[in-house]
């Protein structure tokens, strides 16, 4: 830019307002997921298929944990958990200091800040009335409690003579029906169910491997790189509640993360409830207002 340009600084604020709208507008959406529509009439009905993991990645599932609350003046803590990964997390240690504090109010405002869990899995979309565009194609999909439920009741059948199977495989699995309606304001799942076990969409195997090669890597949702260090939680944590809260360095504390962790790790179900994305910005602040629509009831 020029001396001589720098007067006309009308042209050069338009510029810079319209990529501010750019960046805005982008906000922290990840198109590779798919996300289920309820229409007007408060139903919403589609079909996809969990896919087989990727090579590399040991389990059809990733797991993460979550929290997401306001503090006392309105600002919001929207992060991941570092008991994903088996650490110790600033919420969790004050949650723990709540909770043994004896005090009924203390109880309320762990509950509050309590860790939620989602889970991403690789789908294939067989249907999608509010967005055909989406049928046929490899999408990842977030998911809670519930649908997890489902998935393991469809490998660990409860009654007799039910044969177990396995979702996430492409000869021997089933379509999953996702039928949604509002129960008491929020999205409910409990109608959706498995269908017959068969092929995926009858294809044969070239076009199987062609679908398996567009299968989405779940490790990032795990890595390191995807959480704040344990410092930068804690700073987090104190702007929202206006206060310093306290670290807890014991050894008791570490090895009952690490037990917990490595329970986690082997149990297929988990009874601590669905979570949410996992940022600090306004977007993301929508998105989770957002997203509690959706929660799984």
């Amino acid at each position: 830019m020029s001396f001589a340009s720098l007067k006309t600084q009308g042209s050069l604020l338009d510029k810079l307002n319209q990529e501010l709208k750019k960046e805005e507008s982008s906000g922290y959406i990840d198109d590779r997921i798919w996300k289920p529509v309820m229409g007007k009439d408060g139903v919403g009905n589609a079909i996809i298929r969990f896919l087989p993991p990727a090579e590399g990645n040991e389990m059809p599932w990733a797991k993460v944990y979550s929290h997401a609350f306001q503090g006392p003046t309105g600002s919001w803590y929207i992060e991941n958990s570092l008991t994903t990964l088996g650490q110790q997390d600033p919420v969790s240690e004050l949650n723990r200091v709540l909770w043994n504090s004896g005090l009924d109010s203390d109880k309320e405002v762990a509950r509050k800040q309590k860790r939620k869990l989602s889970y991403y899995s690789n789908i294939y979309v067989l249907k999608d009335s509010a967005n055909p565009q989406n049928e046929g194609k490899v999408f990842l999909y977030k998911y809670g409690k519930k649908i997890h439920d489902k998935i393991i009741a469809a490998m660990q059948p409860e009654f007799e003579g039910e044969e177990p199977i396995n979702p996430f495989d492409f000869w021997q699995g089933a379509d999953f029906n996702l039928r949604i309606k509002k129960v008491a304001g929020y999205w409910n799942y409990d109608s959706s169910v498995f269908g017959r076990p068969g092929v995926l969409g009858g294809f044969d195997d070239a076009k199987l491997e062609e679908i398996y090669n567009q299968i989405h890597d779940l490790n990032e949702f795990t890595a390191a790189s995807n959480f704040k260090s344990y410092e930068e939680l804690k700073q987090r944590l104190d702007v929202v509640l206006k206060g310093t809260t306290p670290r807890i360095d014991r050894e008791e504390y570490e090895n009952e993360v690490a037990a917990e962790f490595q329970a986690s790790a082997a149990a297929p179900t988990s009874t601590v409830d669905e979570s949410y994305s996992a940022s600090t910005t306004n977007e993301d602040t929508y998105n989770y207002f957002d997203s509690l629509a959706n929660e799984e009831f």
